[in-house]
């Protein structure tokens, strides 16, 4: 997942890679019994990850099958149930209140988000939508809440996508914090 093993060091803190917190959740399937898609560029050195992955039930795929193109991404995205966020430690340590463009892009095709908490609960409505962990079993019990009632979470996603991120909006706030308006 990641080439270099080294993790960043600020003020005496150590903040690890985004490896380290998928390890942390990597039989997240098993736990649900579902198979989970993930595209990952993972160097051929780090095959025992992938292993790890692929032997809990996620399927690896490259990202540029998936990316090479808007609209390949676009498919990649509507064909989704769902996503399952896994962020960089680095965001889940800060408390930095993080969120993925690719997750936006989740909630605006109206497919919920199953986020790794890095502060998201200071930011952004959860609960419906977009659900929020911190531990493996949080992220099985998100998992399992988004499946019993999908059309709910599903139309609340897009609702989310709409009222948080619409570009009108967001570039309105942004134009009047710059003052241009």
């Amino acid at each position: 997942m990641a080439r270099c093993v080294w993790a960043g060091r600020v003020h005496g803190h150590t903040y690890g890679l985004r490896v380290h917190e998928f390890r942390k959740f990597a039989s997240l399937p098993r736990l649900v019994e579902q198979e989970f898609t993930i595209a990952l560029d993972i160097h051929p050195n780090d095959s025992q990850d992938r292993e790890l992955l692929t032997s809990h039930g996620w399927r690896v795929i490259a990202p540029q099958v998936v990316a090479s193109d808007p609209w390949r991404y676009q498919a990649f995205i509507r064909e989704s149930v769902a996503e399952i966020m896994i962020a960089k430690g680095m965001y889940v340590q800060s408390r930095s209140g993080w969120f993925s463009d690719r997750s936006i892009c989740y909630l605006a095709s109206g497919r919920p988000v199953i986020a790794q908490d890095t502060g998201l609960r200071d930011h952004l409505p959860i609960g419906e939508g977009l659900l929020v962990f911190s531990t493996l079993d949080e992220a099985a019990e998100a998992t399992r809440e988004v499946g019993r009632d999908y059309a709910r979470h599903a139309c609340a996603a897009r609702r989310l996508g709409e009222d948080m991120f619409d570009s009108s909006k967001v570039l309105g706030q942004l134009a009047k914090r710059l003052n241009l308006n």
